[in-house]
């Protein structure tokens, strides 16, 4: 009997856990949704990536802020204990407000044009930076095979309970 006792813990749990993220994307998906678009997804060193993306409300969001932003991820994958496992560590940030605090209406609809700087790994000021010494450190890493550099522009708007967002992913020859 402790046995079936334990194994309907564990269901319930497990129900529990899946029920509370079905729960988040069904209230994300009520209050509205965020369309990117890029124009291209291949960049190089300190170019500029352009773009636009659409916001709909369809209920009244209390906006703390929008903004979007340009993200690099180091992904580590190595084994332990016999088993494939994946760290990851951003590494890179560059966020462009667009935005402050402003109240969206239900049924609101507008189209934001932005463009964010990509890191220019060859200017000598910015291999000198905080941020370019751990860029170049992480570029050391790729070397090895099992790592690598992920990169994303996201837009987000930041709102006072459930946040809208999208992103899409680039790549960054840097």
């Amino acid at each position: 009997m402790p046995n079936n006792t334990i194994l309907i813990l564990i269901a319930v749990l497990i129900g529990g856990v899946v029920a509370a993220v079905a729960a988040y994307y069904i209230i994300r998906f009520m209050r509205g949704s965020i369309k990117m678009t890029l124009p291209q997804t291949g960049f190089n060193p300190g170019q500029n990536i352009t773009g636009s993306f659409d916001l709909e409300t369809k209920k009244a969001i209390e906006g703390n802020k929008l903004i979007v932003s340009l993200i690099g991820v180091q992904v580590t994958e190595y084994y332990e204990d016999g088993k494939k496992r994946t760290r990851k560590r951003e590494i890179y940030r560059n966020e462009v407000l667009l935005e402050d605090a402003k109240t969206y209406p239900a049924g609101h609809t507008s189209t934001h044009q932005f463009e964010i700087d990509t890191p220019n790994t060859n200017a000598p000021e910015f291999m000198n930076s905080a941020i370019g010494k751990t860029l170049a450190g992480a570029l050391q890493l790729l070397s090895d095979r099992r790592t690598r550099l992920k990169w994303r522009v996201e837009a987000r708007l930041d709102a006072k309970g459930v946040d809208l967002a999208t992103s899409k992913s680039v790549s960054l020859s840097v």
